[in-house]
């Protein structure tokens, strides 16, 4: 395992990296990794949280274990080792069925996903790929589960998974051991 492409800062220092430091032990119950790596740059952790703020309040529109799932699919298709071991943390402490939340690797084979979560979960691999190929059966399937605004949404959860995966992938980041914190250990990933 690589070690991460910067060093992590451990001590905040001036108010947008105190505030960040804060900000991460209230959501995650400490400071996470990507916070400490982005925290080299002033400019690009204020956008990274003024961007996650405005996601948080603004994009609304799919239920949200449906975004959890576009998420999780993602940054398993992009290998983000961080980013699928806070989403697992994260879709357990949310409530999702323990099942759902383990079958995420092999959505194909388990029977536990409607076809709405199906579609969902599709799109997320079809749409992280490169290039991306959508073909029209996928595309009939999306128009006849959910509303266009909900499809801009979903398109809209995989994009910004695939920067959060890449960001963290990029730098080296790997599994901070949310997963861990879970009283269900991951299969299969």
């Amino acid at each position: 395992m690589t070690a991460s492409v910067v060093p992590l800062i451990e001590k905040p220092r001036g108010l947008l990296r105190r505030y960040a430091w804060r900000y991460s032990k209230k959501k995650m119950g400490d400071v996470a990794d990507p916070v400490k790596a982005l925290a080299h740059h002033g400019g690009v952790l204020v956008s990274n949280g003024a961007l996650e703020m405005a996601v948080q309040k603004g994009w609304t529109k799919l239920d949200s274990h449906l975004q959890w799932l576009a998420q999780q699919a993602t940054s398993g298709q992009i290998g983000c080792s961080w980013c699928m071991d806070f989403g697992y943390y994260e879709g357990m402490q949310s409530g999702l069925d323990p099942q759902k939340v383990r079958d995420v690797p092999r959505w194909r084979t388990s029977d536990v996903y409607d076809e709405r979560e199906r579609v969902v979960l599709e799109y997320a691999e079809v749409a992280s790929a490169t290039p991306v190929m959508l073909d029209d059966d996928l595309v009939a399937r999306l128009h006849e589960q959910f509303s266009d605004e909900q499809i801009v949404e979903l398109a809209a959860w995989v994009a910004l998974e695939n920067y959060r995966s890449r960001i963290n992938a990029g730098l080296g980041l790997h599994s901070q051991g949310y997963s861990a914190k879970c009283d269900l250990a991951p299969s299969g990933v």
